[in-house]
């Protein structure tokens, strides 16, 4: 059982930045890959980034690849996602989750656990 927790999220203007953090509980958590996924209203879930155990290997969606930068503390059980030059498009609830794989997957269903997920709002 592993049990996720996301934090940071809020009210930007287009071109600002966000830290969003997102703690875990549970014995895989240095031995499993972490994502961030986003959901805008009436749109489907949809890969941001992700990282492996070791935190060395690191994939990006297009959209946000050059702006934001995924990154993992193993000793304290934490996953971050640093979003820089937020733009409008970036709003969404943005979850985080693990997959117990350690392949660095794109797919919601490689996911097993996830967040409740914290609102990023980009306004223009």
């Amino acid at each position: 059982q592993v049990q996720l927790v996301e934090s940071g999220g809020g009210l930007v203007q287009a071109g600002g930045s966000l830290r969003l953090s997102c703690t875990a509980s549970g014995r895989t958590f240095s031995s499993s890959t972490m994502g961030w996924f986003r959901q805008a209203p009436g749109k489907e879930r949809e890969f941001v980034a992700a990282i492996n155990w070791s935190g060395r290997v690191a994939r990006y969606a297009d959209s946000v690849k050059g702006r934001f930068i995924i990154s993992r503390d193993n000793a304290k059980n934490m996953v971050y996602l640093q979003m820089n030059s937020l733009r409008p498009e970036d709003t969404a609830v943005y979850y985080c989750a693990s997959d117990r794989t350690t392949l660095v997957q794109t797919d919601r269903a490689a996911y097993d656990y996830w967040g409740q997920g914290t609102q990023v709002t980009v306004s223009s």
